[in-house]
């Protein structure tokens, strides 16, 4: 069966071969609240769909446009098992209950690594941001030296801000894509630390003038987004 969850994922879980993101646009605050809802009811109502499912997590933007959904699949073979038998379905049992859903984008990614605070265990993130990058073209090897050059960049770090826990680098499949999935205490930890000095987090050093400046770099957006429902098999 399936059952709520008020822990948060871990990205670094082990078996999690086929971590997924999409997001959903839905308008508005009560239309985001709805649709939690609706997808929680939908959900809680049938057994959980298969075994390579390890977990299903939303996340509602901070702006009340829409949603985050980060899906734990032990490999790509279980989600296009699940897309041919079950997800239909489900999408159109919450179509009914709150119509208009716009379902913008599905990104596939590979776990490749988190960097987290000793402490990680013991704080509780009230604000989850998620870093896009995007890069001209397909290069496996300039996605790993990107997040390389991140990592050395926060060691670096003369003044690291103290409200972030952890961030999780993803890797496209693509080879176009990296998605940091980062938690923070607060969204105000957050807004604070990109006001600070430099250009995003981090002071404005050479380092991160690197990361910012990455050739092949095409664009970037961050977002934030509170955690709103963890879904797991019981």
């Amino acid at each position: 069966m399936t059952r709520r969850t008020d822990l948060h994922p871990d990205p670094a879980r082990p078996g999690v071969g086929a971590p997924f993101f999409s997001t959903w646009r839905v308008g508005t605050p009560e239309r985001q609240r709805q649709t939690v809802e609706a997808i929680a009811d939908t959900w809680e109502r049938r057994p959980w769909p298969t075994d390579g499912l390890l977990g299903y997590f939303v996340h509602t933007a901070e702006d009340g446009s829409g949603l985050l959904h980060y899906s734990q699949w032990a490999d790509e073979q279980a989600y296009e098992a699940f897309v041919k038998t079950r997800r239909q379905e489900r999408n159109d049992a919450i179509d009914t209950a709150v119509p208009g859903i716009e379902r913008v984008a599905l990104g596939r990614y590979r776990h490749h690594r988190s960097l987290t605070r000793g402490d990680r265990a013991v704080r509780v993130p009230g604000c989850v941001v998620v870093v896009d990058i995007e890069f001209d073209g397909p290069d496996p090897a300039r996605q790993r030296a990107w997040v390389d050059a991140v990592e050395e960049a926060l060691a670096a770090e003369p003044n690291p801000h103290p409200g972030g826990i952890s961030a999780h680098f993803h890797l496209g499949t693509d080879g176009t894509r990296v998605l940091n999935y980062a938690e923070w205490e607060t969204a105000r930890h957050h807004i604070d630390a990109l006001a600070a000095p430099g250009e995003g987090v981090g002071s404005p050093s050479e380092l991160w003038r690197r990361v910012q400046t990455w050739p092949g770099l095409k664009g970037s957006t961050v977002d934030r987004y509170t955690y709103a429902l963890g879904l797991v098999p019981d």
